[in-house]
């Protein structure tokens, strides 16, 4: 696993090869995100943003996002194998003064009081409804118009407060796109 492009173009991130499945830790593979960010480059929502990278995994999306352009990234995370795999990423790209790691579950609530997010990666576990309750969690802190990049096993249908913008298959993974209304 790599940063695709941008400023730290090819440089590899700490990975966990197929995946963790204990840890919950299913990266997406590069072919994914190059696909994805494509799409995200195509609407220009990069340059300049301020991302939420719920159940971040190894941090790979939001530290593309970064590479990219983007302003700040917070990582929230509450696997310790996750957590790990994102601080070491933070520390390979030296991206402390525009990444922050949050040790939590994206599901609660949490307290924010920087900038409100205008783009959204969330990549929860396959099947078990906790996309919904992420975006519960962290609704009061995005930007109307803010998109939301979610990741599940199936096509995702927008809950209230949020309108359809895409929708893509990847092999076993489905990217929906939302909008915050």
């Amino acid at each position: 696993m790599r940063i695709i492009a941008g400023r730290w173009r090819g440089v590899p991130l700490a990975g966990v090869g197929k995946g963790d499945p204990g840890a919950h830790l299913r990266p997406t593979p590069d072919r994914v995100r190059e696909s994805l960010f494509s799409m995200l480059n195509s609407r220009g929502v990069i340059e300049g943003a301020h991302v939420i990278d719920l159940f971040a995994g190894t941090g790979a999306l939001g530290l593309e996002a970064l590479s990219r352009g983007a302003a700040h990234a917070v990582f929230v995370e509450n696997g310790r194998v996750g957590q790990r795999l994102i601080a070491d990423n933070i520390a390979k790209l030296d991206a402390g003064d525009e990444a922050q790691l949050l040790r939590s579950d994206a599901t609660r609530g949490m307290t924010w009081s920087g900038a409100p997010f205008d783009l959204v990666f969330m990549d929860p576990p396959y099947g078990k409804g906790l996309g919904e309750r992420a975006l519960d969690a962290v609704r009061d802190f995005l930007e109307p118009g803010a998109l939301v990049v979610w990741e599940e096993s199936a096509g995702m249908i927008a809950p209230d407060g949020f309108a359809p913008v895409d929708q893509r298959k990847f092999g076993t993974s489905h990217i929906t796109l939302i909008e915050r209304v």
